[in-house]
C-alpha cells in the first residue's frame, strides 16, 4: 500500500502555480526554458553531492522512490500481535512463539522474537535491536540531509543564474527589442531555484524524515514489546505499556473540554 501524500502534495502543488501563472495572462512555456533549468537543478543537484559522499549519491534515487512511494503501517498494529504473543509465551514458554513467527509481517519484530525464542539475554536482545534502530536514524537523517541542502541551495543558484541573465541583458543594450525578452528569461532562473527549494526539495526532505520518524516509532513499540514478552509480563499490563508509548490522539471527549 502507497501513501500518495507527497505526490498529491507536490504535484498538485506545481499544478497550482501553472494554473495562477494562466489566470495572470502568462503562458506555462514561457517558464519551461531548458538553459536556467538545466542550471538550478543540474547545479543543486552537483553541489548537494559535493557536501556528502559517492556512497550518499547512490542512496539519492532510492530516497526519492521512497518519498513518493514509501508507506509505514501504523505503530498500533503491533500492539495487537504483541499482546498475543506475550499471552502465550505466558502460557506456554517462549518455545512456543516459534510457530507463530511466520504470521508475524514485521521483520523487526520477527528479529527480536526469534532471539528470545533463542534464549538471548534480555539486555543483549535490548542492545542489538537499539543499535540497529540508531544505525536507521543515522541512515535515514542522512538521506534527508540531501534534500535539505539542496532546499537551501537552490535559491541561490537561482540568483546566480538571473544575474547570468542580466549580465547577457547589459550586452544587448544596443537592441531594446530584445532586453524584454531577455530581461524575463534572466528572471526565469530565480523561480525555479525559488520553486524547486520550497515545492521539491524541502517536501521531499521532510517527508522523508516523517517517513523515518514512523518507522523508528514503530521499531521502539517492537523493542519494548519484546522485553515485555521476555520478562513474562502480564498481557493486559504489556498493552498498556505499549499504547503509552504511540502518539495520543484527541477524543470527542477531550476536545470539548
Amino acid at each position: 500500500m502507497k501513501d500518495p501524500a507527497a505526490a498529491i502534495g507536490v504535484g498538485l502543488g506545481i499544478v497550482v502555480i501553472c494554473v495562477a501563472n494562466i489566470l495572470e495572462g502568462g503562458s506555462p512555456t514561457s517558464l519551461l526554458l531548458v538553459p536556467p533549468m538545466l542550471l538550478v537543478f543540474g547545479t543543486t543537484i552537483l553541489v548537494s553531492i559535493a557536501g556528502g559522499t559517492m556512497t550518499d549519491a547512490k542512496q539519492i534515487v532510492p530516497s526519492l522512490k521512497r518519498a513518493f512511494t514509501g508507506h509505514v503501517p501504523p505503530a498500533d498494529d503491533l500492539v495487537p500481535q504483541v499482546v498475543k504473543l506475550a499471552d502465550k509465551a505466558r502460557k506456554e514458554g517462549l518455545l512456543s512463539l516459534e510457530d507463530s513467527l511466520k504470521d508475524i509481517p514485521d521483520p523487526f519484530l520477527v528479529k527480536g522474537v526469534t532471539m528470545a525464542i533463542d534464549g538471548t539475554d534480555p539486555d543483549d536482545v535490548r542492545d542489538i535491536l537499539e543499535a540497529e534502530l540508531y544505525a536507521k536514524k543515522r541512515h535515514d537523517k542522512h538521506s534527508a540531509k540531501f534534500f535539505a541542502d539542496a532546499g537551501a541551495y537552490a535559491p541561490t543558484i537561482g540568483i546566480i543564474g538571473t544575474v547570468m541573465g542580466l549580465v547577457h541583458v547589459l550586452e544587448q543594450l544596443a537592441e531594446p527589442e530584445k532586453l524584454g525578452h531577455l530581461i524575463a528569461a534572466a528572471f526565469v532562473a530565480t523561480l525555479w531555484g525559488v520553486l524547486s527549494a520550497n515545492v521539491i526539495f524541502l517536501p521531499i526532505g521532510n517527508r522523508l524524515k516523517r517517513l523515518s520518524e514512523l518507522e523508528c516509532g514503530r521499531m521502539e513499540v517492537a523493542i519494548e514489546g519484546i522485553a515485555a514478552i521476555q520478562s513474562g509480563a502480564n498481557p493486559r499490563l504489556v498493552a498498556e505499556k505499549l499504547r503509552s508509548l504511540l502518539p495520543s490522539v484527541p477524543t470527542a471527549e477531550s476536545e470539548a473540554a
